[in-house]
């Protein structure tokens, strides 16, 4: 399959056209950011790892039924993924307090939550990602009634198989974002799986104020040891 014109470049990837009109080329970059880009930096090794991570994770979450946009990966960088039309919604799935939740309820990071929860942010770099209900997403048009009960079956069902597979690297699944996208009819997870998208505590830490944190926080939060979190998960998750 050949490369062509480059579609778009946004914070962590790049995508471009193909010979089939099926089928783009996603391309991992180093590139960090945070905060809806105001701090910015480069984690050396990161597009490698996201890249094989996030493809690994697709391919053992369609073994689970859940449809994705992972085609085949091309080398340490580069892999064909459907090209899904995006459905303008970001996913967060929560298992414990942390992050944004937490200041914004007022609950301690580390608090297990008496259920998962799921939360829709609208996909829009200008108006900082704001969070919004079904209501508004319908309101807006952003997706429809099936499309939003398929997407929060979907991600509730990620939820129980990645939890399930991290138990046994001993890494708790604190909370991720998902992205989903239209592929002729069919909704699909796309985007990626990765430290970048995930909050990853070394497991039996996240009841502490000590939590070991092995994801994009370390980047966030000058914690340091950024480089080393992004290929602990990944020696555990491949053990290369």
């Amino acid at each position: 399959m050949e490369r062509t014109e480059q579609l778009y470049e946004g914070k962590a990837k790049k995508v471009f056209a193909t010979d089939n009109p099926d089928y783009v080329i996603v391309s991992y970059k180093d590139d960090a950011t945070a905060f809806n880009g105001l701090k910015k930096g480069t984690i050396s090794g990161k597009g490698v790892i996201n890249n094989k991570m996030s493809n690994l994770m697709m391919q053992m979450l369609e073994k689970k039924g859940i449809p994705t946009h992972f085609v085949e990966q091309i080398d340490d960088r580069n892999t064909v993924v459907k090209k899904v039309e995006i459905v303008p919604l970001e996913v967060i799935i929560r298992n414990v307090a942390a992050g944004s939740f937490s200041k914004k309820y007022g609950v301690a990071e580390g608090t297990a939550l008496l259920n998962p929860t799921i939360e829709f942010s609208y996909k829009n770099d200008d108006l900082g990602d704001p969070l919004i209900n079904t209501y508004h997403a319908l309101a807006l048009g952003l997706a429809t009634k099936e499309e939003i009960d398929t997407i929060t079956k979907m991600a509730f069902a990620v939820n129980e198989a990645m939890k399930e597979f991290f138990k046994h690297l001993n890494i708790d699944l604190v909370d991720f974002k998902l992205e989903f996208g239209r592929f002729k009819g069919e909704i699909v997870l796309a985007d990626e799986i990765s430290p970048d998208t995930c909050r990853f505590w070394e497991a039996g830490t996240w009841d502490t104020t000590k939590h070991v944190s092995l994801d994009k926080d370390r980047f966030r939060r000058d914690l340091g040891g950024v480089e080393d979190a992004y290929q602990e998960v990944f020696k555990r998750l491949t053990g290369e």
